[in-house]
């Protein structure tokens, strides 16, 4: 009797728990973000202009512009909006199924950085699938997630949540998936490559669904994250989720990610001959049944690297360096954010950050039905953020197509990574060889050379700060 009732306590405090988190998350009122028309904006290696061709403004002016339906005639805002919006977007979830080992039905409230982390991956894989220049035909039509459209769908959310806590069964929150639309005729190669491209990018959306099945999902990535002493409801950290990401990667059944893979760098190292090996191995995922005969010769590669870019703050002395990062092509953005606050972080503008945010509640949508909703995993509304608001903990992505693509990245990065007076060490370093043809341990310290210098050594949560 006395577990009974123990086991009843819990289940209210986790209604109680979820009420909560829908005013919290979603409840919420978000103002518009304010872009300046005179400074360019950078969005994952493309750069926008907002200030129109005829446009005479004088830089002192105080001349915003936000990137909202009045405004799609100055310049590049409706480009930037198109782009932006194509970006997979993943949040907070609720009344999904129970994560493994657990009574939690939704992740807000500590999985932001694991929300994160899947954007992150999201975009590896449109620039693997999809390609940079692809962008979503419904982009531009998604709805501004004004105050009337949040408050009005959090009070629904919490009615359902405390009719439910009350008649002690869950609630209802699946979204209904739209009508399918009328089959259509492909009479051309462009409409063919667009419908195939749909599939695709319906294909990976799928793949970070809220369920047990979903590939690349919450459920899938707290199951890996236990073997690292993680469990669902714990706060996880940039560098943890980097490897979290790697293992879901490398395990992922669909014969369709068998091209590609991730690395994640060691001690803020990243050994040229190790990416090189990943892009040359072969193989297409533990559940596949492809004929060795068809596999790839060799992978595209998510380079991934957790680093900290000072101390208890971020340094300002980097805010250059992450600005060229974030200015590349291949650049998959960072994940981090504020401190116990992750975010996506995908831009600038000036010296603020664009980022795409998680803490945002909505409703579980299955994804494993033929024409499930798309609109809630994309975003239109960008936000900002200083960079002296960012916490200095972070993973850093990029994408590496081919070896040959790969040769192209270490030169320009190994540029990049120059000491330079005011940035007197690299937040990472790139160098040949493999990680295990280096044995710090046995090596003289009065010969170790740049870059195993070793300064004075404190830990905090996942990094070994320099």
């Amino acid at each position: 009797m006395e577990n009974k009732g123990s086991d009843e306590v819990e289940k209210f405090k986790t209604k109680f728990l979820s009420v909560w988190h829908n005013v919290k998350y979603s409840w919420a009122l978000k103002s518009k973000t304010s872009f300046s028309r005179n400074s360019p904006v950078l969005l994952l290696g493309k750069c926008y202009h907002f200030k129109a061709e005829d446009d005479d403004i004088s830089p002192t002016e105080e001349a915003c512009v936000e990137a909202t339906d009045d405004d799609i005639a100055m310049g590049n805002v409706e480009s930037f909006r198109r782009d932006f919006a194509s970006r997979v977007w993943l949040t907070y979830r609720e009344e999904f199924p129970a994560l493994a080992g657990s009574s939690l039905t939704s992740d807000c409230g500590w999985g932001c950085m694991l929300r994160a982390g899947q954007m992150i991956l999201a975009q590896a894989l449109v620039l693997h699938l999809l390609g940079r220049d692809w962008t979503w035909s419904e982009a531009l039509s998604l709805q501004p997630l004004d105050t009337e459209t949040w408050t009005t769908s959090a009070a629904k959310r919490l009615v359902a949540s405390l009719e439910a806590s009350l008649q002690g069964s869950p609630g209802s929150s699946q979204l209904k998936p739209p009508e399918p639309p009328p089959a259509q005729a492909f009479g051309s190669a462009e409409e063919a490559d667009a419908h195939i491209k749909d599939m695709y990018h319906r294909t990976l959306v799928s793949w970070f669904g809220d369920g047990l099945s979903a590939q690349l999902g919450i459920h899938r990535l707290v199951q890996m994250g236990s073997a690292m002493g993680k469990q669902a409801g714990d706060w996880y950290g940039p560098a943890v989720v980097a490897h979290i990401l790697k293992k879901a990667v490398e395990e992922a059944g669909d014969s369709i990610l068998a091209g590609i893979t991730a690395y994640v760098s060691q001690d803020c190292t990243v050994y040229s001959d190790d990416v090189m090996d990943s892009h040359k191995a072969s193989g297409a995922g533990p559940d596949s049944d492809q004929s060795s005969t068809d596999r790839p010769d060799t992978r595209a590669v998510i380079i991934l690297i957790p680093v900290r870019l000072g101390g208890e703050k971020t340094n300002p002395d980097y805010i250059n360096f992450v600005k060229n990062l974030l200015s590349l092509d291949y650049c998959l953005g960072i994940i981090g954010g504020k401190p116990k606050q992750a975010c996506y972080i995908v831009g600038f503008q000036d010296d603020s950050l664009i980022y795409m945010d998680p803490h945002y509640c909505q409703a579980f949508v299955d994804v494993s039905t033929a024409d499930f909703p798309l609109q809630s995993f994309h975003c239109p509304s960008p936000k900002k953020m200083p960079f002296s608001k960012m916490d200095p903990s972070c993973t850093i992505g990029f994408y590496s197509k081919s070896p040959t693509d790969f040769e192209r990245i270490n030169q320009e990065l190994t540029k990049l990574l120059q000491p330079s007076a005011k940035e007197k060490y690299p937040v990472f370093t790139i160098i040949q060889g493999r990680s295990r043809d280096y044995d710090l341990a046995s090596l003289n310290p009065e010969k170790r050379e740049w870059p195993f210098i070793r300064r004075t050594v404190t830990t905090t949560g996942d990094f070994v700060l320099l």
